[in-house]
């Protein structure tokens, strides 16, 4: 199962204009944060926490930011 993280990636961009902005600001490696925007590795409970705080998200946007499943076209 994968997810789709476009929402997030604009938000970010949105925020932060870009992503090594936001990593630093999570206290990330670029590295990291590239591997859980592109599903290699999984975020955190806190890091979500310390997203939705630093990015003025709602806790009822984290399912559409977070878990958003990636939809297969075949």
């Amino acid at each position: 199962m994968s997810f789709d993280y476009s929402k997030l990636r604009g938000r970010i961009r949105e925020i932060f204009n870009t992503e090594e902005r936001f990593a630093k600001e999570m206290n990330l490696s670029t590295v990291s944060l590239s591997f859980k925007l592109n599903g290699k590795r999984e975020w955190t409970q806190q890091e979500i926490n310390r997203a939705c705080e630093i990015l003025s998200l709602e806790r009822e946007d984290i399912p559409e930011y977070f878990f958003k499943l990636k939809v297969k076209i075949s």
